[in-house]
């Protein structure tokens, strides 16, 4: 190995001496390259050279090569400040080495590592950057590594017809990919748009040669302008005879029959294309768009019988895809946009056509995905019509499609279609118009049908009712705070405590500052916890019930209260985990009985949760600050006992 990389390192002498001579680098600092490229070297003669080895020395030399060009300039710049006459130098071996030796580092790297298709293009963005005569070569290789790989062959197309400038090769090159890789959209859609370029590229020829006018690009601009003529033609009479007329209408015609020639051909390349695209991928939705945007683009000739084709096999093929639907109906308002109708009365005409679309579609395909698609759209069409922050402000068209939206929800309801997801958003619609009596009976009506079980519909049900309760008044009265706490009742008596989690939550906050409904509540919590057990980790709710009795009441209070929690069969680690903190942080300021009462709750914590070591490590902690060395060794000595067989090995009390 050391031989190998010493007869590589003698092959750059004669180029080291260049720079040297020239003054580009000192023999200092010609002796570190030496030095980086030899540990480079034999990082690359290991047995495994890794990818990042290969990456690191080309890094290291293309920051060399930028550095030597640098300093070519400000030498060629400060012989000219003296006064000496620019001569064109000739390109010495300094100037050729540098690009030699990295396409020879990226030769190594890519036949060492040819399934990185990164490194490849890698390697093919430099001799594209620094033009080497390699490009063809490398782009011959990748492709036989990787023909599966249509990036691959859209680049070597590109370079073929951008740079190269050779059609043919171009146009062979991506008929190849297609045989390769029949299923790949972005190769269909890019061999279009390469015959269309090129076409437009003849077309622009013939124009620069004044044989042709005009190109095949849809240019909004130049088409208004000669809309414009047309409607004025009489401000454009000749002042000649009307021979010239003549003259001028003949070439006029010639110029167009050269412009539909081209047209046609175009028309011609996109049918065939598009045939054998859709023969390719029958259920791709997104490269018949990707058809029809380019369509759009051009001017070609028969565009609209092209277009109703596209969209007539779309119907056919993605009827029952509410995606279609969706980019249908939107496609009315894109319309609207490319024609350019701005006033209020155009777009309100092309929203009715676009919810005419929609329409159809929930007869076509009734799905709650259809349904909210369409809200959406409605939703969206309030947005434009007042902005943002006046969405719902009830213009004239807001109002209507206001109507609109509450009328989609019920069919949503009527066919079935209403998810929890709907549902919710409906009840939401509701509050934000202020409509807070309707929403109250629309979310009554919801809960006490099919989803009767959604927690969500729940909690919003609960806001609506508390919204309407407090809305004129601060403080409910004690008639409305019973019928919030039944509605309560109802709801969490019926759902575990992990699925009822905010409603709790809400709960509590609600009756914090009333005492007979908070007695009440925490009677409810009692029995939900007895029912389903407490917390291990997570939200507890006797934990929660806990705070904020001692947050209202006080510590007396709030220890009565978790003595009772943990009175039931399984209170949970979280309500022990909680009491012991609340009753540690007082012992730690001299509390004696919050001491006793720490200790109390650590054993009986122990006594059904032996195995877990925080809970050990935290009891000895205790012991450590707030007792003695013989209570802090006994608590270490029955956890080692305790746990034997668990994988933490305590080997002193104080790594305990």
């Amino acid at each position: 190995m050391a031989d190998v990389v010493q007869y590589r390192l003698e092959r750059m002498v004669d180029e080291l001496d260049d720079l040297e001579s020239r003054g580009i680098f000192t023999r200092r600092e010609i002796a570190e390259i030496v030095k980086q490229r030899r540990k480079f070297e034999y990082r690359l003669k290991r047995p495994s050279p890794l990818k990042q080895d290969f990456i690191a020395y080309i890094d290291y030399e293309t920051q060399l090569d930028a550095l030597r060009r640098l300093r070519k300039k400000a030498a060629t710049r400060e012989l000219l400040r003296q006064g000496k006459k620019k001569t064109k130098t000739r390109k010495s071996v300094s100037d050729f080495a540098p690009v030699s030796r990295i396409m020879e580092i990226y030769r190594l790297a890519v036949m060492r590592y040819k399934g990185d298709v990164e490194l490849w293009f890698r390697y093919l963005e430099f001799c594209r950057q620094r033009k080497n005569g390699r490009m063809k070569k490398v782009l011959a290789q990748v492709i036989r590594f990787h023909p599966k790989l249509p990036g691959v062959w859209i680049y070597a197309a590109a370079w073929e017809f951008d740079h190269n400038l050779n059609v043919a090769a171009a146009r062979a090159l991506m008929q190849s990919g297609l045989r390769m890789c029949p299923n790949s959209e972005d190769l269909w859609v890019e061999y279009l748009r390469m015959e269309l370029t090129y076409l437009n590229k003849l077309k622009a020829r013939k124009v620069a040669l004044g044989e042709d006018k005009g190109t095949l690009v849809r240019d909004k601009k130049d088409a208004d302008e000669k809309q414009w003529k047309e409607e004025n033609k009489d401000l454009f009479m000749s002042l000649d005879d009307e021979d010239k007329e003549n003259n001028d209408h003949v070439s006029d015609e010639e110029s167009e029959k050269k412009l539909d020639m081209f047209s046609e051909h175009a028309s011609g390349l996109l049918k065939t294309i598009y045939s054998g695209a859709i023969q390719a991928l029958p259920s791709s939705f997104s490269l018949r768009k990707q058809f029809l945007e380019i369509l759009e683009s051009i001017e070609v000739a028969a565009s609209e019988e092209l277009r109703s084709e596209i969209l007539r096999d779309m119907k056919r093929d993605f009827s029952a895809d509410p995606e279609y639907w969706n980019w249908l109906a939107r496609l009315e308002m894109s319309d609207a946009s490319i024609t350019g109708e701005k006033n209020e009365d155009a777009m309100h005409s092309r929203l009715q056509k676009a919810a005419q679309v929609y329409e159809e579609a929930i007869k076509a395909v009734p799905s709650a995905t259809m349904f909210k698609l369409y809200i959406n759209f409605l939703l969206d069409a309030i947005a434009s019509e007042r902005g943002e922050v006046e969405a719902f402000s009830l213009s004239d068209h807001a109002s209507s499609y206001i109507s609109d939206i509450l009328k989609v929800y019920e069919k949503a309801e009527t066919t079935g279609c209403l998810t929890e997801e709907l549902a919710c958003q409906c009840i939401s619609f509701y509050t934000q118009l202020g409509r807070l009596a309707e929403a109250k009976k629309v979310a009554e009506n919801l809960c006490s049908g099919e989803l009767s079980d959604s927690v969500q519909l729940w909690f919003l049900r609960v806001s609506v009712e508390i919204r309407c309760i407090t809305k004129d008044s601060f403080s409910p009265s004690k008639a409305d705070a019973l019928s919030i706490f039944e509605l309560f009742r109802t709801v969490l008596t019926k759902m575990s405590i992990s699925e009822a989690e905010s409603l709790w939550i809400m709960a509590l906050k609600f009756f914090a500052s009333q005492k007979k409904p908070f007695e009440k509540l925490i009677e409810l919590s009692l029995k939900a916890v007895a029912k389903y057990g407490g917390s291990e980790n997570g939200f507890s709710l006797s934990s929660a019930v806990v705070n904020y009795i001692l947050q209202k009441d006080g510590l007396k209070h709030a220890r009565e209260v978790y003595k009772r929690f943990l009175a039931l069969p399984h209170p949970g680690l979280a309500l022990y985990k909680n009491c012991i903190e609340l009753e540690s942080n007082l012992a730690s300021l001299g509390n004696e009985d919050s001491l006793v009462n720490t200790r109390k709750l650590y054993e009986a914590a122990l006594a059904t949760y032996d195995q877990d070591t925080s809970l050990w490590k935290d009891y000895h902690s205790l012991e450590t600050k707030l007792g003695t060395s013989e209570t802090a060794a006994a608590i270490y000595w029955r956890a080692r006992k305790s746990l034997k067989d668990s994988p933490v090995d305590f080997t002193s009390p104080d790594q305990l």
